[in-house]
This record gives C-alpha cells, structure tokens and sequence, in this order.
C-alpha cells in the first residue's frame, strides 16, 4: 500500500511539474465557493502573472475568432461576441485591481509595474486591431437603426471608445498612442506606490502628556494603544490617512505640533526623496496632453470631457466659478471670525492654514454650542453600518444576512449578501473598514464582478467598499465623525449602483457611467444619514444606549452651514487644480508644485486655504480615474440635491413612490443617458439652488 501511494505521488509530482498551473486557483472554470467568489485563501502573489498571460492570450483567441468569422459582421456575431470576450483576464484584473489598493505588498507593486504596460499594450492591440474595427464599423453602419434600447448603447459606446482608442489615426499617430499609453501605465503606478509610500513614512511619536492637550480622550487612548503595541512609550501616530490627521488638527492646542502634522500631510510626493512625484504628475499631463492632441484636441480636457455629460472645458470652468464665487464671499466672513477667535485667544498670528480646523472647531463650539465630539459619542460604526442597511430596508425592502461562510481578502472584512423584497439574492457585498499600512488612504467602491445577464442569465455582483475609519481602541468602539458617516453612507450608495444593477451586458452595468453622473447615486445615499426622522433611529449613545437627544440634533442641523466656505472651498480649489493641469495647450516646463502654485494665483487662492488635495497626491487625478473630472462630485450633488428635494416636498423622505424611481435610475446603468434617467425621476432639467440652499451658500 505504501509503494502504490509513493508511485502514485511520484506521478502527480510529474504530472503538476509539466502543468506548473495545475494549482493555480484563477485556472479553475469556475470557483466552488459560495456565489463564486474568489478563492482568497487559496490565491497567491505567485498566481497573477501566468493568470495575466493566459488571460491575454485567451483574450486575443477570441479576438481572432471574431476577426476570422467568415460570416458577415452582424451586431451578434461582432458586437455581442466581443462584449463577452476577455472574460478570464477581467477576473484576473479586477481580483489584482482590488487586492492590490487594499494589500498592496513589494511582492505585488513588483507585478504591478511589471504587468501594467502589459495590459496596456494588449488593449492597445484591441482597440487598434483593423479587422476588429472594420466588422465593427460595418455593424455601426448597417444595423444601427434597426437597434434599440441597450443594444443601441452598446453599439454606440463600443464604436466610440474604438475610434478614441486610436481605431481611426493613421500608422505613425497610432505607434505614438500605444507608446504614450505604456508609459502612462508605468508612471501612474509609480506614482499610487509614491503616495502611499510617503504616507507611511509619517511618524508622530509624543511623550510629554503636556502636548496632547486638547486631544478628545477617544484620540488620545488609540495612540497610546498605537505606541504600545509598538513597544514604545507614550503615544504614536503612523500615517497620514484622514483619519488621523483630522483630528490632531481639529483639536492639538500645540501649535507647532499642528503645523508639523499639516506640513507633512500638504507635502506627501514632495520631500525630494525617492517618492517625489513632482516630475511624475508634469509627465503624466504632458503625455495626456500629447495623446489628446494626436485626436485633434487642443488640451487633454477637451478630449476627455466628450463622453460626460457637461461635454466640454467651458461648461465645467462655468459650474465652478458658479460655486466658487459665493464660496469664497463665504469664506471671507469665515476668515474674520477666525482671525476674531485667535486674537481673543492671545494669538499674535495670522490665520494659517493649520489653524483652520482647530479655531473653527471653537467658533463652532462657542456660537452654535455644537461639540461634534460629544456627537460623535452617538455614531458607533457598528450602528451607522445597520443604519445604511436600514435605510434600504426602508425604501426598497431589501435585507442583508452577514455571512462567515466567504472567503475574505483580509480578516478584517465583513461580508453580506444583499436579497431583494421577494427573497431572491442580488449580490455579495465586502466591506473593509479600518486603516492599515497596505491599504491606499482614502474610501472607494469597486467590484470583483459586474452584473451581467439581466434578465434570463442573471450573473451576481460581488461588491467592494473600502475605507479607513477611526479604529475601535481598548473598550471603546469605533466611533465615526460627521464626515465619515457621510462617507459610509456614500459608498453604500455606489454599492447599491452595482447591486441594483439590470443589464444585460456587464460593460454598462451599475457604476459604468458617465463620470459625472457616477457620483450621483452615492451622494444622493447621503441625505437620508443626519435627516432628523433617520438620524433618531440610529443614533445611540456607545455606552448608555441612549437615543440622541433632540437638543444635540437641531444644534448639528444649526451648525451644518457653518465652514461651509472653508469645505466648499478646498474642495473647489482642488476642482480648479484638476481643471488646470488638463487644459494646458502646451508642455509643461515648470514642477509639478510650481505649477499649482501658479494656477492658484489665478484663481485668487486665499492664503488661509490650500486644496484639499495637493498634486503631488491627488490620486484622483494622477491616477487617471478623475482627470478632469473632479468637478463632477459637485456637479453630481447638484443632482442628488435637487432628486432628494423631491422627497422633502412629498412630505415623506422614504416616499415609495420616489424610492421606486430612484431605485430605476440604479438599475439602469450606462443603458441610458443620465440626463434623461434625471428627467425620467424628476420631469425637468436640474436646478443648483437645492444644493446651495442645503450648503449655506445662498
């Protein structure tokens, strides 16, 4: 018996050595876990580039297939089949897209760098593949009016975005493009790793108990955890997630140790060491500029902005001076109180940007009586999370049963599935909610697979939503601010874009919109989270249970258009940072810095203000997923406004009526233009004066 198992081993030894993939999850055709989920225990760093190799040379066997399909093109056999196609590397990607921002390891940077120009060549051999796009053309010629509904949209968008990968420029003009692109994908990479990299290196170690005054105790006890955890005496900060910084400059009465935490959190990418990405964001925007010009376009912006729906520079340059000029009238006023409150104080200074939050947190305190620390007593995150769930329940009827029985990326996940008012399942949904060293700061929401199949196949979603907020310390748990309870609630409502999802095909499912409208579904989510009537069913105080009273409510309602200018303003700061860095017409000589330094002296940038995001890390539009699109979370809460205002005027903000056709908008995904899904729900074009009103700026 011993002899036949040591063959019988030698055999499988011989017979995994000549399939080195044998036990490479991403091989599987399918994965036995519950809903399929990926295999996280099983998937190793060592699996994702042979995964990405077979994924790319599947990938190009369909291709050829569909190019060498003897029929004549029709939109099943072209379009429809290549909408299928790369299936195996999509699960590859997003699964790496996904672990990588959350898990991100050297082991994993180093596949990253080396794989991106990978992809980007393969979808560069795609969308420039000539027979490709000549069935494509052809179906776009000859069928089009006969398609209606989704597969007209798919048709259209599919036409579109060959022609703007480069399907239609001649020979020279396309080398350059697939160059451009390769490059790009090298240096965003570097680029995130920089960011994160600089964001670790922050260490704020304190010993003297003098220097904490002013610190709320919740604050105080996760450092001194921190630090001893650490092996260290005292108390501890490492990174510069908002979660950390927030608070120390909100509530340190040191001075000096404020600007230290703000010089350091405004100068992550610009130390002049190995992670500054000041030559990188200059390049990066030269070559976006380079790549738009081979299309004919005077800047990048111009390109880019074709497929949202403002459509061009000039309306979003329009709708943020829109905003910018009664917030900065705003912010002038702001700026006396402040400069008021410190002189009163003793402050022989002028207000500086790292004083900002800490005396607005006084004048706040002092002429509205609102202590958002006492508030923050009554947001356990435990409850907000329920709150969210409650609040679909509310409106939609749909429930949420954790599991413990899916594979997780990280043992700090929570996983539910999501099942409908009738009981039928509509997706799996993952959330990770504290900070760690691996993880990109920040929160977001993504996918590990589309919705696909409405309404015969129906295909599952398996949603993402990441953040890093305040972790629980000793007994007490974690309690949430203002902002990332509304932050929760935000990605809980990009989820629902995905999970509510029914289309057919998995490229214009949920969240694959148009940029500008992406927003609006999660904003809209936020509304409902400090309504009164909502806020009373969940807000209870973390040791005593105690609903939150009414007195602390109407003195948060009070105080919510207070700073607005200062909120609006960093926010609209950065809308103009993104705006410039996209709408040159020549190369950049200057640093990245210098630059933005520049355009925010045509602005007429306060100096009490900076951005809320500096260039050297705004990934939001270095990493290219907002270049010039960071206006749109603006232009999406003047949407979201004007559609919860239609609640409000009911009489009823869980209206069934409007939930049902807001749920509508959610399920429709790129299958309709978001400005007529707008019109659909509310019967006219948007108006801003909902959004403003809501923000003080009227």
């Amino acid at each position: 018996m011993k002899k036949l198992i040591i063959i019988a081993l030698a055999a499988f030894a011989l017979m995994t050595s000549c399939n080195p993939n044998a036990n490479n999850p991403f091989f599987a055709e399918t994965w036995d876990t519950p809903f399929g989920v990926p295999p996280f225990n099983q998937i190793r760093a060592q699996h994702y580039m042979p995964a990405f190799l077979e994924g790319m040379r599947r990938h190009n066997a369909e291709i050829e297939a569909i190019v060498n399909n003897p029929e004549a093109p029709t939109f099943q056999n072209t379009v429809v089949a290549l909408e299928a196609s790369g299936q195996f590397l999509q699960r590859v990607s997003l699964t790496f897209m996904n672990i990588i921002l959350s898990e991100r390891t050297e082991q994993l940077t180093q596949i990253e760098v080396e794989i991106m120009p990978m992809l980007s060549a393969h979808s560069d051999q795609v969308s420039m593949n000539p027979e490709l796009f000549e069935r494509i053309r052809i179906v776009h010629e000859n069928e089009r009016s006969q398609l209606q509904g989704e597969d007209l949209m798919l048709l259209d968008i599919m036409y579109r975005n060959f022609v703007r990968g480069g399907a239609l420029l001649a020979e020279g003009p396309q080398a350059r493009l697939k160059e451009i692109n390769a490059e790009l994908s090298g240096i965003v990479t570097q680029f995130n790793a920089n960011v994160l990299a600089d964001q670790n290196a922050f260490y704020l170690h304190i010993t003297d108990e003098a220097q904490l005054s002013g610190l709320p105790a919740a604050v105080v006890a996760a450092a001194a955890a921190l630090a001893e955890r650490e092996g260290k005496e005292g108390w501890l900060w490492q990174s510069l997630q908002r979660s950390v910084f927030t608070p120390l400059l909100t509530f340190l009465d040191c001075r000096d140790l404020r600007y230290k935490v703000w010089s350091a959190y405004v100068n992550v990418g610009n130390n002049g060491n190995d992670n500054d990405n000041n030559e990188i964001i200059v390049r990066i925007a030269n070559l976006e500029l380079e790549r738009a010009q081979l299309f004919g376009h005077e800047t990048a912006g111009s390109f880019i902005l074709e497929t949202s729906m403002a459509g061009d520079v000039e309306t979003v340059r329009n709708f943020i001076q829109s905003l910018w000029e009664p917030t900065m009238r705003v912010f002038a006023r702001e700026t006396i109180a402040l400069q008021q409150m410190a002189d009163s104080r003793g402050g022989n200074f002028q207000i500086e940007p790292w004083d900002w939050r800490y005396y607005a947190e006084i004048v706040k305190q002092i002429n509205y009586d609102f202590d958002e620390t006492a508030f923050r007593e009554y947001l356990k995150l435990e409850n907000v999370i329920q709150a969210a769930f409650d609040l679909t329940t509310k409106l939609w009827g749909v429930t949420w049963e954790e599991r413990n029985d899916i594979p997780k990326f990280n043992p700090e996940n929570r996983v539910w599935l999501m099942r409908d008012y009738d009981g039928s399942e509509l997706g799996v949904f993952f959330a990770d909610y504290h900070p760690r060293a691996s993880k990109q700061g920040g929160a977001w929401m993504w996918f590990f697979r589309p919705q696909s199949g409405w309404p015969d196949n129906n295909v599952l979603p398996i949603v993402t939503n990441v953040s890093s907020y305040t972790a629980p310390s000793g007994d007490r748990p974690a309690l949430l601010s203002i902002d990332e309870t509304n932050t929760l609630f935000h990605e809980i409502g990009h989820a629902l874009h995905m999970l509510f999802s029914r289309t057919n095909y998995r490229s214009l499912a949920g969240t694959n919109v148009k940029r500008d409208f992406v927003e609006m579904p999660s904003s809209v989510m936020e509304n409902w989270a400090f309504h009164p009537e909502f806020l009373r069913t969940y807000a209870r105080h973390y040791r005593t249970g105690e609903v939150i009273p009414d007195e602390l409510i109407e003195q948060m309602l009070r105080s919510r258009s207070f700073n607005q200018g200062f909120i609006q303003g960093e926010f609209l700061a950065s809308a103009w940072v993104d705006y410039f860095w996209y709408t040159i017409t020549e190369p950049i000589t200057v640093g990245g810095v210098e630059f933005e330094l520049e355009a925010m002296r045509r602005v007429g940038l306060p100096r009490e203000l900076k951005p809320r995001h500096r260039s050297t890390y705004f990934l939001h539009i270095f990493s290219l997923n907002y270049a010039m699109g960071y206006y749109s979370y603006r232009w999406a809460e003047v949407l979201d406004a004007d559609i919860f205002e239609a609640f409000v005027e009911s009489g009823d903000i869980f209206n069934p009526i409007y939930a049902r056709k807001l749920r509508e908008v959610f399920a429709a995904g790129g299958t309709v233009e978001p400005a007529e899904l707008f019109r659909q729900f509310r019967g006219r074009d948007p108006i801003p004066t909902p959004f403003l009103r809501s923000r003080g700026l009227l």
